[in-house]
């Protein structure tokens, strides 16, 4: 996923421009709204993290004139005393803010939720695969695959965490959450099998001993 980070403390900007990248997001940044929207004139980015207060203007207007003709998901960091802007931001579509300061850890929670709502309303296209998050459907070169429910839904784990690992303890986990039933590693490479024989694009990568993992080509 690629982020943008619109702020204008370096040390602020330094720091978190090394955390994402350090959790496989690709980051650019930018320190001011000039410099912002001749990049965004020129490249597409799947979330950005911006600041209100910028050296040459405020982030809320740049957000409502820009940013959200763009429908691109939207973290504000904002100051105590915002809150107004901070209340007129969610209004107007922005998809979460955070108070100065803040950790790491809730910063990387609040990304995740914006990306899952963000995957939760588009398809995903890898290679000659489509996923509609929406209608929750498979397809090759437009036409539909058959999976059984229980397929579907880890094929949607995946391509919920594109670029990431899902362990195979996470999968088990989700098929007790989903099923009930309590199945094994062995279980989980049958399926396994079984949807990428159904999908027959090789989109679905192993990581052998950890779990599976979908890319972004």
């Amino acid at each position: 996923m690629h982020i943008l980070l619109i702020e204008d403390n370096m040390i602020i900007m330094t720091g978190l421009v090394y955390s994402l990248k350090e959790h496989n997001y690709q980051v650019d940044y930018k320190t001011d709204i000039d410099s912002a929207q001749k990049f965004l004139e020129n490249n597409n980015v799947d979330l950005i993290i911006l600041d209100i207060t910028l050296p040459d203007g405020d982030g809320f207007i740049f957000y409502k004139k820009t940013i959200k003709k763009l429908n691109i998901s939207t973290i504000f960091l904002t100051a105590f005393d915002e809150e107004d802007k901070i209340v007129s931001c969610l209004e107007e579509g922005a998809d979460d803010y955070l108070t100065k300061p803040f950790s790491m850890k809730e910063l990387l929670a609040r990304i995740n939720k914006a990306l899952l709502h963000t995957k939760q309303n588009s398809c995903i296209k890898i290679q000659d695969i489509t996923f509609d998050m929406n209608k929750l459907v498979l397809s090759k070169n437009d036409s539909a695959i058959t999976l059984t429910p229980l397929e579907l839904k880890l094929v949607q784990l995946l391509f919920l965490n594109l670029n990431k690992v899902v362990t195979r303890n996470t999968i088990l986990d989700k098929i007790w959450e989903w099923t009930g039933n309590d199945v094994d590693d062995h279980t989980i490479t049958v399926y396994f099998k079984r949807i990428r024989e159904k999908i027959g694009t090789n989109i679905i990568t192993t990581i052998k001993g950890i779990g599976y993992r979908i890319d972004e080509k």
